[in-house]
C-alpha cells in the first residue's frame, strides 16, 4: 500500500471536504469532528460525482408527525438522484448492500495522506 499526500491538513475546515485526483481516482476528502475520511467521487447509482453533493445529515426514526434531523454533517448526498452516503464509511442510508469506496487517511506532519 502506497501513501499518497494530497494536501496540508490545515486545508481542509470542519464541515468541509476537497476534490483530488490519485492515480486516476478522483476522491473527496472531508473533515467531519475532526477527522479526516476519504471517499471515492462516484455514486454507484449512475456514476455522478457524489462529492460534489451537499454535505447533510438525515431524519432520525421519530414518533409519528414528528420529524427528527440528525447525523449533521455526516452524509454526502449525490447531487444527481438524492442517494446518501455515510461520510465516515461509504456505507448507503437505504441499504447494507449499496456503498462508495472510502479510503484509510493518515496524517504525517500536517499532511494529508491516502493509502491506496
Amino acid at each position: 500500500m502506497t501513501v499518497h499526500y494530497v494536501a496540508e491538513a490545515d486545508d481542509i475546515a470542519e464541515g468541509k471536504r476537497i476534490i483530488v485526483e490519485v492515480e486516476g481516482r478522483s476522491i473527496g476528502v472531508y473533515r467531519v469532528k475532526g477527522e479526516l475520511y476519504a471517499l471515492h467521487n462516484r455514486c454507484p447509482h449512475e456514476g455522478a460525482q457524489l462529492c460534489k453533493g451537499r454535505i447533510c445529515g438525515t431524519t432520525l426514526p421519530s414518533p409519528v408527525y414528528e420529524y427528527e434531523y440528525g447525523r449533521h454533517g455526516e452524509l454526502v448526498r449525490c447531487p444527481w438522484h438524492g442517494w446518501e452516503f455515510e461520510i465516515k464509511t461509504g456505507k448507503s442510508v437505504f441499504s447494507d448492500k449499496v456503498r462508495t469506496r472510502s479510503y484509510k487517511v493518515r496524517v504525517d506532519a500536517g499532511k494529508v495522506g491516502i493509502v491506496l
